[in-house]
């Protein structure tokens, strides 16, 4: 078997690519990176649509657009999913911030489905979230292996480190590596 499958939490990797200038990634090149020495049954990658007000601004709509794109670019990639949470607005007195909503019970539903099922012999995640230890031990008990791939240090729940057999940083070495070489539409 030999495999493992990739879970990608899209907004967890986009707050790590602004960490380092946001460099544009080749996602496929990215998804195979912590794979070694397995070979890559499937990625999987989460994401929100950006928000939209009522009615949208133009800069809301070319944001939009653009983002769909880069999401049907994705899809399209040999073996990748793409799964969508919806992005909730929070005002929170002076400023506003958005949340995914979604992601990580999907993400988590997942990760259990490719551990009943054992296409797999090992389960990359590629996020920082605290929802997701449970998922994690799950899958451990199943008998994967499961390795967390993870920014710098602050960028992640320390209780999801813990869970995690193994750990692969996403350093600017890493991200050199996986460069993007040729023009797709952008994030």
């Amino acid at each position: 078997m030999n495999q493992a499958t990739v879970f990608i939490d899209g907004g967890y990797l986009r707050k790590v690519l602004e960490r380092y200038g946001r460099p544009r990634i080749d996602h496929e090149r990215f998804a195979d990176w912590p794979c070694e020495p397995y070979a890559r049954f499937r990625a999987y990658y989460y994401d929100c649509l950006p928000f939209q007000s009522s009615p949208p601004t133009p800069d809301e709509r070319r944001r939009l657009s653009e983002h769909q794109r880069f999401l049907r670019a994705l899809q399209r990639r040999p073996r990748f999913m793409v799964r969508l949470g919806r992005l909730a607005r929070r005002d929170r007195g002076d400023r506003v911030d958005y949340v995914q909503k979604g992601i990580d019970l999907q993400m988590g539903l997942d990760i259990a489905d490719i551990a009943n099922l054992r296409p797999v012999e090992a389960i990359i995640l590629v996020s920082g979230d605290a929802d997701l230890p449970p998922a994690v031990h799950y899958a451990k008990q199943r008998g994967l292996l499961v390795c967390l791939v993870h920014g710098p240090n602050g960028t992640y729940h320390q209780e999801l480190w813990d869970e995690a057999d193994e750990r692969k940083e996403i350093t600017a070495t890493v991200l050199i590596s996986v460069k993007q070489e040729r023009a797709t539409p952008a994030e």
